[in-house]
């Protein structure tokens, strides 16, 4: 038998309608409870294409299966139930109408005799407390607990390392004219005379009195001579210095804002 506590997980938990033999019928849409103990009665099952229409299926012999409502029911049966306005109440009438069509076997009266009340839709006139005592009810998603949680995104700036180019060493060769001024030395001749002496007499007197001769001089002289080599001169390398530069960081971050209504007639 389903309770008032299952009201959350029915509501909330996104689950579905299904025959006893788990053939899907659509998804659970409204639970309808009574108004004199609060306890479910109804469920609207939503039906057709995206789910346009909502029919109303008896809780009475349901059983819950995980997220799930099984009912003792057909797809068709349930499909082609009476169309009742789902506004949030059911009137003795539109009751009367599916207590015959699911042939349940009792009228509006004979259901609500000794009891004072109607039945109204549950998110509508019910409000919840669950089992951990939080008082009222979560109107955007499941109720957890009797608080809200704000968060807000903090910026967090670290570095990554990534190429941003390279860097090379190329050797090539220019020609370039080197002008030096280098002192060579040549021989000349030079003629000279010299008296017939006492000294130099007998050389003179050596040979014929009279005769042709001639005498020869070897001169020399001294021209550049160039050569090259190739000599090393230095070193050339790559290396790598770490600079440190400070870069601005600029972002947008969410926070969120708690507003309270209904406080000493202030909004906070």
């Amino acid at each position: 038998m389903l309770t008032r506590e299952n009201i959350d997980e029915l509501l909330n938990r996104g689950g579905n309608v299904l025959t006893t033999d788990g053939d899907k019928i659509g998804s659970i849409g409204q639970v309808y409870v009574d108004d004199d103990n609060n306890q479910p009665t109804w469920v609207t099952v939503k039906t057709g294409l995206f789910g346009t229409s909502e029919s109303f299926v008896p809780l009475e012999g349901a059983r819950l299966e995980g997220n799930d409502i099984l009912v003792p029911y057909s797809k068709d049966q349930v499909k082609d139930a009476p169309r009742v306005e789902n506004d949030g109440h059911l009137e003795p009438t539109d009751e009367d109408r599916l207590y015959e069509h699911y042939s349940l076997g009792r009228t509006y009266s004979e259901a609500r005799a000794g009891m004072g009340g109607g039945v109204g839709r549950a998110d509508a006139d019910y409000d919840r407390t669950d089992a951990a005592g939080t008082v009222g009810r979560d109107t955007s998603g499941p109720t957890t607990d009797d608080a809200m949680t704000r968060s807000e995104e903090r910026l967090h700036v670290g570095t990554e390392r990534q190429e941003t180019g390279r860097a090379r060493l190329r050797k090539y060769v220019t020609t370039e004219n080197v002008t030096k001024t280098v002192p060579v030395q040549r021989e000349e001749v030079r003629l000279e005379r010299e008296p017939i002496t006492d000294a130099n007499r007998g050389a003179a007197m050596s040979g014929p009195d009279l005769s042709e001769e001639e005498h020869e001089v070897t001169l020399h002289e001294e021209r550049p001579v160039v050569e090259k080599e190739a000599v090393p001169v230095e070193r050339v390398r790559l290396d790598k210095d770490v600079v440190t530069d400070d870069v601005t960081v600029e972002e947008d971050v969410r926070r969120e804002h708690i507003d309270a209504d209904g406080i000493d007639g202030k909004r906070r």
